[in-house]
């Protein structure tokens, strides 16, 4: 269990270190012009990604590590990871946990998005599922991964419509 809490902490850390990253972003966006779309969904979506550490770890409690599950859930947690960074690093000072669309800053076709439109959600949705499994908490992956791609279908929807209304 100290192994699961441990990584659930150094996810939450991971978090603290992008939301700095966010926060910069947000800066640099707003003084290049960039609006915000959807911010009524935000706190819905801080409020889910905070359930998902907090749930993780609780219901691991009161479970076992299945090294069948646990190991190559880990592998894609961490695989997760190295996506996100992947794409934070592609989109540079464009990069933000909110939507924020700066008018006249090139839409980015490199790295990652050679491949996908959204692959930032990619690792969010896998780290999601992925996460609470390494520690058994199967109960909150379910969870996770319904109310997230609920949650996403809004945030795509208005990430496109925003590109939309400023092209």
């Amino acid at each position: 269990m100290r192994g699961f809490t441990a990584l659930v902490a150094a996810v939450a850390a991971e978090r603290l270190a992008e939301l700095v990253v966010a926060e910069r972003n947000l800066e640099w966006s707003k003084a290049n012009g960039g609006r915000e779309f959807g911010a009524g969904h935000y706190p819905v979506m801080v409020t889910l990604h905070t359930g998902l550490l907090a749930g993780a770890t609780l219901e691991a409690r009161r479970r076992r590590f299945t090294p069948a599950v646990g190991w190559p859930m880990l592998v894609v947690v961490i695989a997760a990871q190295c996506l996100r960074w992947w794409c934070i690093r592609t989109l540079g000072p464009q990069w933000n946990t909110r939507v924020v669309v700066v008018p006249g800053a090139p839409r980015v076709f490199a790295g990652p998005y050679r491949f996908l439109p959204h692959p930032n959600y990619v690792a969010v949705v896998a780290e999601g599922a992925a996460l609470p499994l390494v520690g058994g908490a199967w109960r909150t992956a379910l969870v996770f991964t319904i109310a997230n791609a609920l949650l996403l279908r809004t945030r795509i929807r208005v990430e496109n419509d925003a590109l939309r209304s400023l092209t």
